[in-house]
C-alpha cells in the first residue's frame, strides 16, 4: 500500500498560503487518525472536511508570482486527496452493502477521478446490488466513465448492458475499450496477483466475447472468428458464453469458407457446430442440422477439386 507521508513545503509558503496550509495539514492528520480507526461515519466526515479543502487547490490556476510555493501546494493537496481515497476503500471494503454503497458515493462525490474510486467501482457496483439499487448503476456507470474512461469494471458493466437491450454499436464500442484497457492496466495495489488474473481473465474473455457476437450479427466474419477464437480459451468454464460462441464461429468459417473457397474452413465450421450439438443447450439441434449441411458443402467442395 502507498505510504503517505508529510513532506517539508510549510517552508516554501508564507503569510496567508501558510495559514491555509496549516488548515490543511491538520485536516491530513486528522483523516490519517480516523482512517485507522475504520470508523464509516468518522472518515466521510474527514474526507468530506479534506476534499473541501484540496478542491480550491487542485482546480486553481497558478497565482502570478509564486509558483514554486503554490506547486508545493498542489502536490501536496494531491498526497491528501490521495490518501482520501485510500481511507474510502480501506474502511468500504469488507464493510456492509450499505455502507460500502454511502462511503464509495461519498469519494465519487468529493473525488471522482481519485485511484481509489477507481480501483472500487467493482465493489461499489456490487453492494448497490446488494442493496437493491441495481436500477440505479447504469446512471452511475454512464457518468462515471466520463471520469474514468478506461475503468474495466464500468466497462464490462456498460457493454454488457448495451448487448442487453441489443444496442449492437454501443457493446461493440466498449467491449472494444474494454479489450485494450485490460491488455494495458497492470495489476491494482489493492488487488492480490491471483486475484487480479482471474478477474482480468473473466473481463477479457467477456469482451472478446461480446466484440465477436456484435461482428457476427453484422455478418463482420473475419472480424467475429478473431474476437471469438481470443474469447474460448477464456470461457472454458461458462456454457452461457462457450456454446454461443463456438456457434457463431462455425458460422463465420462456413461463410469465409464459401467466400473464399476454402474447404478447410468450411470443415472447421462443422467441426465448431458439431462441438455445439453435443452440448446440452438450445443451440444444439440447429447447430446438429448446420454441421450436416456444411460437411455436405465441404464434400461438394472436394468433388469440385477446391
Amino acid at each position: 500500500m502507498k505510504s503517505f507521508t508529510l513532506g517539508l513545503m510549510s517552508l516554501l509558503l508564507a503569510g496567508p498560503a501558510l495559514a491555509a496550509f496549516d488548515e490543511l495539514e491538520t485536516s491530513f492528520e486528522n483523516l490519517k487518525a480516523v482512517a485507522a480507526q475504520k470508523d464509516p461515519a468518522q472518515v466521510k466526515k474527514a474526507v468530506t472536511e479534506a476534499c473541501a479543502l484540496t478542491r480550491p487547490v487542485l482546480t486553481a490556476k497558478t497565482p502570478e508570482g509564486d509558483a514554486e510555493s503554490w506547486k508545493a501546494r498542489v502536490a501536496f493537496a494531491k498526497e491528501v486527496d490521495l490518501y482520501a481515497g485510500y481511507a474510502i476503500y480501506s474502511t468500504a471494503v469488507g464493510a456492509t452493502p450499505e455502507v460500502t454503497v454511502d462511503l464509495f458515493s461519498t469519494l465519487e462525490q468529493q473525488s471522482p477521478k481519485n485511484k481509489y474510486m477507481d480501483e472500487g467501482y467493482g465493489a461499489y457496483m456490487a453492494a448497490l446490488r446488494e442493496t437493491g439499487a441495481t436500477a440505479k448503476i447504469q446512471g452511475i456507470a454512464d457518468k462515471a466513465i466520463l471520469n474514468l474512461p478506461e475503468n474495466e469494471d464500468l466497462l464490462l458493466f456498460l457493454a454488457d448492458a448495451a448487448m442487453n437491450k441489443q444496442q449492437y454499436d454501443k457493446a461493440s464500442g466498449y467491449s472494444e475499450r474494454l479489450i485494450v484497457a485490460l491488455k494495458r492496466h497492470a495489476k491494482p495495489e489493492t488487488l492480490a496477483a491471483a486475484d487480479w488474473e482471474k478477474k482480468r481473465n473473466g473481463a477479457l474473455g467477456a469482451g472478446y466475447w461480446m466484440a465477436g457476437m456484435v461482428h457476427s450479427q453484422k455478418q463482420q466474419f473475419p472480424q467475429a472468428d478473431a474476437d471469438l477464437r481470443a474469447a474460448l480459451p477464456l470461457i472454458q468454464s461458462n456454457p452461457g458464453l462457450l456454446a454461443p460462441a463456438l456457434f457463431h464461429l462455425s458460422l463465420a468459417n462456413y461463410q469465409l469458407g464459401k467466400l473464399t473457397l476454402d474447404r478447410g474452413r468450411v470443415i472447421q465450421g462443422a467441426e465448431f457446430a458439431e462441438k455445439v450439438a453435443a452440448m446440452k443447450t438450445d443451440l444444439a439441434q440447429q447447430a446438429w442440422t448446420n454441421a450436416h449441411l456444411m460437411r455436405q458443402e465441404a464434400t461438394k467442395m472436394a468433388r469440385g477439386g477446391r
